[in-house]
Formats: structure tokens, C-alpha cells, sequence
């Protein structure tokens, strides 16, 4: 099927987390380039420029080899198409973008979402993928944080489910111990500076209380850009997450010091456990499906 007179082909791509800039010639995964070569490159732009049409075997090899000097091309397109899965995460069984028509060609099935060409983008703006669906460049462990290409994917379920149970553990912290001041304060009276870290713990309670409402809310609700918003918060909750990561010694009352320790040697990663959640598509596991319109 030919392209509608007129209608010149799309630049740049969007589908999923992925970008594909045909003036370039590259692929980005939320920014990061992947590694694709020029013929399968090919023809995934030739499967974006028809989304939701069967692509056939024959079209595809005479874009690739127009002077058909190319003999074993079945082999060939199957080569192009297994590099472009490898590159998207996909697969032939169960495809979330390239699906496999049975001895005819292939079908893009992912929303595709045409966006503005590079040059069209003013001095000093982003992409508008840098803006919606990558994580901001860490400033505080450049080289150590997670990024989300290194990240295993899991279910958005799971991820979901977790980072609601890590909000919900740090509220029940804050109530708990807002509860039990009385005990607390007995807990405390032979520490040095006890009045100071008395109040320290009031405070950040009463302010972290409506932080985890806000990020209980924006995740179940899936909050515009709520990934982004997160991703800047962090930095400031680091530090409270860390300090109460020593709550369970507010409870010696009840436990040992050993199990104390324990347990607050888990919470120190917890701060991070959140960031890496978010990153798996907690709060925005099903966005992109439902913000990117399919074009027709």
C-alpha cells in the first residue's frame, strides 16, 4: 500500500520508551542509543511509516536490495527483523511491537506517536521524549545510580504493588511514632542532644506525612509525569529516608538491639529500592499506552 499523496513521512518516532530519528539513523531507549544497524533500521522505519499494515517479505527486500542482486532475501529479512526485536526487548511469541504475520511479512502493533523533526526543535530545547518519559541525569551518584536500561523488568504489577507497601511502611513509621511520643521521649532521655533529636524526629514526621500521601496518590492515579516528579523529589527525601531508617530502635522497648540493627541495615536501602521501582514503570507502567494515540 503506498503512502497517501502528500503525506511525507514522519522524522522521528515515538513508541513506548523508544525514539527513532530517521535523519540520524539512530534508536534511543529514553534517551540512551541502542545499537541497531543500517538494514534493520531500514526496515523498522519502513514498519513505522505503515503502523498496524502488513509489511511483506518482497517490500521489504526490494527497499533493501532495489537492484535484487540479493538471492537469499527470506533469510535476510528475518536477519533484519530478529535484530530489531533484540534491540526492542520483543520477541516473535508474544511481540509487543514487530508481530509476525505466518508467510506473508510483518505488522507494527505498538502505538506509534509522529513527532517533530531535530531541526525543528528550538536552540537550547530538549526532545520531547527527554521531557516525558526519561529520568533527569543523576547529580547525586552519577556513576552509581541505576539507570533504567540497567534495570530487570518485572511486571508493572509488582513494581506498582511495592512502592505503594514502601509508602505505606514509611506513614505507618511517622504515625506510629507520633503516637507513642511519651515513650519515645523515655527512649531518648539519656542521648546527648536528646531534645534535638526529640524534635528533629516531630518535624520530619509531620512534613513527610503529606510527601507519602502525595506520592500514594500520584502513583495509584497515575499523576501526568509523575516519574519525573519523583525522580526530582528524591535528592530531598534521601536524607530523612536514611534517617529514619533508624526507627526500629525506636521500638528497643520491645526488641533487641540486634534485631534493631538489622532491620534498619535493610531500611538504608529502601530510598533507593523506590527510585529503582519508579523506574520499572511504578506510577507509569501503563502510561504510555494510554498518553501515545495510535495513528491510524
Amino acid at each position: 500500500m503506498e503512502e497517501s499523496s502528500g503525506q511525507k513521512p514522519a522524522d522521528r518516532y515515538r513508541f513506548g520508551v523508544f525514539e527513532a530519528d530517521a535523519a540520524r539513523g539512530e534508536l534511543r531507549r529514553q534517551g540512551i542509543r541502542v545499537k541497531l544497524n543500517t538494514q534493520p533500521f531500514q526496515v523498522l522505519l519502513m514498519l513505522l511509516e505503515r503502523p498496524g499494515e502488513l509489511l511483506t517479505r518482497e517490500e521489504i527486500s526490494r527497499r533493501l536490495w532495489p537492484d535484487g542482486t540479493f538471492v537469499d532475501f527470506e533469510h535476510g529479512v528475518n536477519s533484519a527483523v530478529n535484530r530489531i526485536r533484540e534491540a526492542l526487548g520483543d520477541t516473535a511469541g508474544s511481540p509487543r511491537f514487530v508481530e509476525t504475520v505466518a508467510r506473508r511479512g510483518y505488522r507494527f502493533v505498538a502505538p506509534i506517536e509522529h513527532i517533530a523533526p531535530a531541526e525543528d526543535l528550538q536552540p537550547g530545547s530538549s526532545s520531547p521524549i527527554s521531557n516525558e518519559l526519561t529520568e533527569p541525569e543523576p547529580t547525586l551518584g552519577k556513576h552509581v545510580l541505576a539507570t533504567t536500561h540497567e534495570l530487570p523488568k518485572v511486571p508493572y504489577a509488582v513494581a506498582q504493588t511495592l512502592f505503594i507497601l514502601f509508602q505505606l511502611m514509611y506513614l505507618g513509621f511517622y504515625v506510629g511514632a507520633l503516637a507513642n511520643l511519651a515513650e519515645i521521649d523515655d527512649l531518648l532521655s539519656p542521648l546527648p542532644k536528646s531534645a534535638w533529636i526529640f524534635n528533629i524526629l516531630i518535624v520530619t514526621a509531620a512534613m513527610l506525612i503529606p510527601v507519602r500521601a502525595f506520592l500514594l496518590s500520584a502513583v495509584i492515579f497515575h499523576a501526568p509525569r509523575i516519574r519525573l516528579k519523583f525522580l526530582k523529589l528524591w535528592p530531598f527525601l534521601l536524607v530523612p529516608d536514611v534517617l529514619w531508617s533508624l526507627s526500629p530502635f525506636l521500638l528497643l522497648h520491645h526488641i533487641n538491639v540486634g534485631m534493631a540493627l538489622a532491620c534498619a541495615t535493610l531500611l538504608v536501602y529502601s530510598p533507593f529500592a523506590q527510585r529503582s521501582l519508579v523506574l520499572m514503570g511504578a506510577g507509569t507502567g501503563r502510561a504510555p499506552s494510554k498518553s501515545i494515540d495510535p495513528i491510524s
